[in-house]
């Protein structure tokens, strides 16, 4: 029997997923992450959870009747942006900065002087802004490496850096349709020689370190695939790898990612693409969604009021859901204010009106893709919190003219584990 192994390296903790060769979910394992100080996150840290939770997971395996030595791939998702420098034996040599970490203005400044208009790099939250802040910090120059979360992880696993794939690295620069760093990341005062060799998700990458192999109880023979982000992992576990696929995930916030034959990027609209094998994964992520419900009504208030919506009698308030100033996608723009008025008095009204309202930014985020030539979601599957909300689901088929399918897994470490079996 042939079992791959994902590891989903989130933000409170780390979570494996065991797949067989026929798509099956063996029970999962999860640990927290390890105390750490918010101002210098060791990296390290995150290597002693994903121990960790290897061997519960496998634990769990021989509790199950499998055997951990059947596994023969593992690959890493990881948050994306985050970061670290380390020395040529994988020691970090700078603390790491997370994905949500900002304020590099000067960074930033030094990158609009260079990159392209509209460059994904550009912003003082970019994660090019945070690998130049990171070499400023080592004052020793003993950094080899820029690694990104799943690059560090997957280098620990395979005893070598230097490595990561065309999702973690998007966002530091990299384009996936050229294959190439920027020629003007030099200008930007960071050495050229810490950027990672990248290589397509999912692709084999090399075998587990012997000695790390022991440690966790695994086959010596265990191949290291290519990895990806938290978020497109997420995507793998709930959707099929075909072009019209689409996930929305309905959690605090709206995301949206269609599987397209073309490559699609408008910065001016938040929208963007990542390479999966011969496709482009498009999609964006607007601030309406569930935790603007959240300021509003509890969870047992929204359960009790979506009882007595009737989907097929619209409001017709057109409600644009935002808990405060400021969107992503369908529109950029860091002071639009969303519309919540005229306030219905009645309660249910009111619930109707901003799941409408959310439903029709959704459908706006999908027709912004197809204007753009990215094509119309022929499949749609819903993950997070609202995904049960099966009054929400038949306002959204109602907005998107079409069916939509509740994922029945969409946690990371699972998609994680599809790649590991390419």
């Amino acid at each position: 029997m042939s079992l791959s192994l994902g590891i989903d390296v989130g933000t409170s903790g780390v979570r494996t997923a065991v797949l067989t060769a026929q798509g099956d979910v063996l029970p999962m394992a999860r640990t927290d992450h390890v105390a750490q100080n918010k101002d210098y996150i060791d990296a390290d840290g995150w290597w002693r959870a994903v121990q960790t939770c290897i061997l519960r997971q496998i634990e769990i395996l021989w509790a199950e009747g499998f055997s951990p030595l059947d596994i023969t791939g593992i690959a890493v998702d990881g948050t994306s942006g985050t970061m670290v420098l380390t020395d040529i034996n994988l020691r970090p040599v700078t603390r790491a900065l997370m994905y949500n970490s900002s304020g590099f203005d000067t960074e930033a400044a030094m990158i609009a002087r260079f990159a392209p208009d509209l460059h994904i790099t550009r912003g003082s939250a970019s994660a090019l802004a945070r690998a130049m802040r990171l070499a400023a910090e080592d004052v020793d120059h003993a950094a080899c490496h820029l690694l990104h979360q799943a690059d560090f992880i997957a280098a620990k696993l395979m005893g070598q850096g230097g490595l990561s794939d065309h999702n973690n690295a998007l966002k530091t620069g990299f384009d996936p349709e050229t294959e190439m760093w920027p020629d003007w990341i030099e200008a930007c005062k960071l050495n050229p020689s810490l950027l990672p060799e990248v290589r397509p998700v999912g692709a084999q990458l090399a075998a587990i370190n012997p000695q790390v192999a022991t440690e966790l109880g695994l086959s010596r023979s265990v191949t290291i695939h290519a990895g990806t982000t938290d978020s497109i992992a997420a995507f793998l576990a709930c959707a099929p790898l075909q072009e019209g696929a689409a996930v929305t995930s309905l959690g605090t916030t709206l995301a949206v990612k269609l599987l397209s034959p073309n490559r699609i990027d408008d910065p001016e609209i938040g929208l963007y693409s990542h390479r999966l094998g011969t496709v482009w994964l498009v999609g964006g992520a607007s601030n309406t969604g569930g935790g603007v419900l959240l300021d509003h009504f509890s969870t047992d208030q929204i359960s009790s009021l979506c009882k007595r919506i009737d989907p097929t009698k619209p409001t017709g308030l057109g409600f644009y859901p935002l808990s405060k100033p400021g969107e992503r996608f369908p529109i950029k723009d860091p002071d639009f204010v969303g519309r919540l008025s005229p306030r219905p008095k009645d309660d249910v009204i009111f619930l109707q009106a901003m799941l409408e309202g959310m439903a029709a930014v959704e459908a706006r985020c999908y027709r912004e893709i197809e204007v753009r030539g990215g094509g119309a979601p022929h499949q749609l599957f819903t993950a997070g919190g609202g995904a049960q909300n099966a009054v929400w689901t038949a306002l959204r088929e109602i907005e998107l003219g079409m069916d939509i399918t509740a994922a029945t897994r969409s946690e990371a470490a699972i998609g994680s584990a599809k790649l590991a079996q390419i």
